[in-house]
């Protein structure tokens, strides 16, 4: 039996947290501030620590620095509702041993008790470093996913592969990821593989000798030898041709290669991040990408999504490039209106040319409508409001189900799980928010929630707790 720190001020989640400590044979304190969470790891009896970003009176990433000086044999495990880039990097920098993000899945947060009990040892602190310029920004589900997935790639140096259209930010993930690991000091190196022919391809990557080629007047290191000791980012791995895989290959698996020409192996240590807009499974299966050479690179992939599946993030990118940019401007209600209506086939790409082509024609500090380029103002135009996609998806969703005999009953109750899954995660995860803010009955919410099989980490309501 161990006793487990809660340091979190809201009551049912406390309560709740406190019943899984119980549930697996523990006891359980709970603190309702940062300062009393500190005060009580100082009294030397906790052997996990459970730890919430946003406290009353200290921000949960100070509690846990001031935690790894006072109490460094203590793991501590941070939840938070409000995940992002920043506090999942400065928490596993800060020796956080794990980082969950609201809603909670009470049966992972059993697996992460147990698996922190067992290990019996914190997360060395990573070193802080100097804050970084490149920023990864949004508050969709899939970019909290990306955030945790990136946390994960900044303490390691295994390879990493970034999936997803063209324009979604992987060149910036890349960036990021190694402006947040341990070779932030050290070359970050880009080489974008698909405009170049074979041969020249190969000469940018392993470097080429003296006479190799017509034109090659002098030995020339390549690529992967500029980037020795940092990062080495290739761009649209997924085009490079059969010869050029099997030399990069050997590289990946012995760090030793031979410049065009040249006959002497040469050794580079470095990490490696790899980039493609293609499904690399299909091009395996097509015989286009050697299988092993895949794997490989295929260590921790990150998917980054594409920007019609970020439309609430869209306000805060568009800000962020115009501050970016130095541009004092703002957008008028109508123009965001605009940019969320739109399907961004180009992505963050798309949305930068957008705002830089209403920046350089917007005479006054308000970005309107008629700033943005027309081909994006007349799409939006002829685009249905939202109201009637909503209807013709709904529409094509219900034929579907009447052709497979689907009952109305199922069909209430599969769109109504659609719709409370989506509100419980906008309102953190927490019942008792989303049933005060939308005005709902907290027993009939609860057992809503519990017919559409979705776990929540507050506890049921009591006697006293019937009504909003």
């Amino acid at each position: 039996m161990s006793q487990i720190l809660i340091i979190e001020d809201e009551p049912s989640l406390a309560s709740a947290l406190t019943a899984v400590c119980k549930r697996l044979g523990h006891t359980a304190r709970s603190c309702a501030s940062g300062r009393a969470g500190l005060e009580a790891l100082a009294a030397g009896d906790s052997a996990v620590a459970i730890l919430d970003i946003g406290l009353p009176d200290l921000s949960g990433l100070d509690v846990l620095k001031a935690a790894r000086v006072q109490a460094p044999q203590v793991p501590v495990i941070i939840i938070t509702a409000h995940g992002n880039l920043d506090n999942a990097v400065a928490a596993r920098q800060l020796g956080a041993a794990a980082y969950l993000v609201k809603p909670l899945d009470l049966r992972e947060v059993e697996q992460t008790i147990q698996q922190v009990l067992a290990n019996a040892a914190p997360a060395a602190p990573a070193e802080a470093g100097e804050p970084t310029k490149p920023r990864l920004l949004g508050g969709a589900p899939g970019m909290q996913r990306v955030f945790l997935e990136i946390a994960h790639a900044t303490t390691t140096d295994a390879p990493v592969l970034l999936s997803g259209a063209t324009g979604t930010g992987k060149t910036l993930a890349a960036r990021v990821i190694h402006e947040h690991s341990a070779r932030a000091a050290a070359p970050f190196v880009v080489l974008h593989c698909g405009a170049l022919p074979e041969q020249l391809l190969e000469s940018e990557l392993f470097g080429h000798e003296k006479g190799s080629f017509t034109g090659a007047l002098m030995d020339r290191p390549g690529h992967i030898e500029r980037a020795r000791g940092g990062t080495l980012f290739l761009d649209e791995i997924g085009d490079i041709a059969p010869a050029v895989q099997a030399k990069l290959l050997r590289f990946v698996e012995e760090r030793s290669f031979t410049r065009v020409g040249g006959r002497e192996d040469i050794r580079v240590e470095l990490r490696l991040i790899t980039a493609t807009n293609r499904n690399l499974r299909e091009e395996v299966a097509a015989g286009r990408f050697r299988e092993d050479l895949f794997y490989r690179l295929h260590v921790l992939e990150i998917a980054m999504p594409p920007l019609r599946e970020r439309r609430a993030d869209l306000p805060m990118l568009a800000e962020n490039f115009l501050k970016t940019a130095n541009r004092r401007l703002s957008l008028a209600p109508e123009t965001v209106a605009l940019l969320v209506q739109h399907d961004w086939p180009g992505n963050l790409r798309e949305l930068r040319n957008a705002l830089e082509h209403a920046a350089a024609v917007c005479t006054g500090p308000v970005i309107l409508p008629t700033h943005l380029p027309r081909e994006l103002r007349d799409r939006a135009g002829n685009a249905p409001d939202l109201e009637s996609r909503l209807a013709t998806l709904l529409g094509e969703w219900l034929d579907t189900k009447i052709a497979t005999n689907t009952e109305y009953d199922a069909m209430h109750d599969a769109l109504e799980a659609m719709a409370l899954r989506h509100l419980l995660a906008h309102y953190g995860g927490k019942p008792t928010v989303l049933a005060r803010e939308l005005n709902m009955n907290r027993v009939t919410l609860r057992k809503k929630l519990t017919a559409a099989g979705i776990r929540v980490s507050e506890p049921d309501p009591g006697p006293d707790e019937k009504t909003v």
